[in-house]
């Protein structure tokens, strides 16, 4: 073997690596809110990202860029969040075609009550495994992978 083809498998074990801690960070954040507060973590992703603007609303278009979905894939969620009362629509008065999400009283209520169990599952799964040096090496990195400027 050549060091390139050593390079390439290594590369890839990281990049695996990478996808399986994701994977398995999310499931466990994801059983722990569904099991104290019967929230989906992309539910509770979409009440935090709501709940952290001051009005707590959000245009449905930005919202799904800070999510991390589709359009279509958080008309579906948003769908489900405001038949369990959760989130309203808003129409948007300077765009007839424009949708606000907004957070609900409900809402705002459930997340206040999910936060610390989303909060205690970052630092069991994720921070309490990582001393000083790690957290300062793990920012760099992701903040290098998550540039929009850098080119692609």
């Amino acid at each position: 073997m050549t060091s390139g083809t050593l390079s390439a498998a290594a590369e890839l074990i990281a990049w695996r690596t990478m996808l399986r801690a994701e994977a398995l960070i999310s499931r466990r954040l994801q059983a722990d809110l569904l099991a104290r507060h019967d929230l989906a973590l992309g539910s509770y992703d979409v009440l935090m990202h709501l709940g952290e603007v001051p009005d707590g609303r959000l245009r449905m278009n930005d919202l799904a860029d800070r999510v991390l979905l589709s359009r279509s894939g958080l008309t579906r969620l948003v769908d489900r969040l405001q038949r369990d009362g959760l989130v309203i629509r808003q129409s948007c008065p300077s765009d007839a075609r424009g949708l606000f999400a907004a957070l609900t009283g409900p809402g705002r209520d459930r997340l206040a009550e999910a936060t610390p169990t989303y909060r205690q599952g970052v630092r069991d799964y994720v921070l309490s495994r990582l001393d000083e040096p790690d957290l300062r090496t793990l920012r760099h990195i992701l903040d290098k992978l998550a540039d929009e400027r850098a080119p692609l």
